[in-house]
């Protein structure tokens, strides 16, 4: 008998709690020391289940990742929104719950967000990360992404440089 211990599917308003309590958890595992931590806090506290619920709604693109039954990850996406880089579409956040991080969950993750891109015509791809975040730098790299822009991020009286990685039609 083979089980199966991991899907991916898209988000649906019940996973709402889920989803905060994965950002939660992964952007203090991600952030802590990088991003100022009033900010931190403040972001994190913007993004409760309520905020989840509502982008589901709206019909953002989502994914989460199932371990167990269990949502341990998410992904959205959807079209560039920066339209002086030329890639159609762009990952806006990829997280996982940090017990889940570092066993290839995120590669399918963002493989399967890529794919649901380009099944809507967005076959090229850019993702930000913050340059002090070596831990997405190196995914990023390792998912074969290129930098391809630089730009700064306020957080308060603090500023941090952020790239965007470029990734080609496949």
């Amino acid at each position: 008998m083979v089980r199966v211990l991991h899907s991916i599917r898209r988000a649906r308003p019940a996973d709402a709690d889920a989803i905060a309590a994965v950002h939660d958890e992964a952007w203090r595992e991600a952030y802590r020391g990088i991003i100022p931590g009033r900010s931190l806090e403040a972001m994190i506290a913007r993004r409760g289940p309520g905020w989840w619920l509502s982008a589901i709604r709206r019909g953002s693109r989502m994914l989460v990742l199932e371990f167990d039954n269990r949502v341990v990850g998410y992904v959205s996406y959807g079209r560039n929104r920066v339209a002086a880089i030329p890639y159609a579409g762009e990952i806006f956040e990829l997280y996982l719950a940090p017990a889940f991080q570092g066993v290839g969950l995120g590669e399918r993750l963002f493989n399967a967000a890529r794919e649901d891109l380009a099944a809507k015509g967005y076959f090229s791809v850019i993702v930000w990360a913050l340059l002090d975040n070596e831990r997405a730098l190196r995914f990023y790299k390792k998912m074969g992404g290129v930098e391809v822009w630089r730009a700064a991020e306020q957080f308060d009286n603090d500023t941090r440089a952020r790239v965007a990685f470029g990734f080609a039609a496949t």
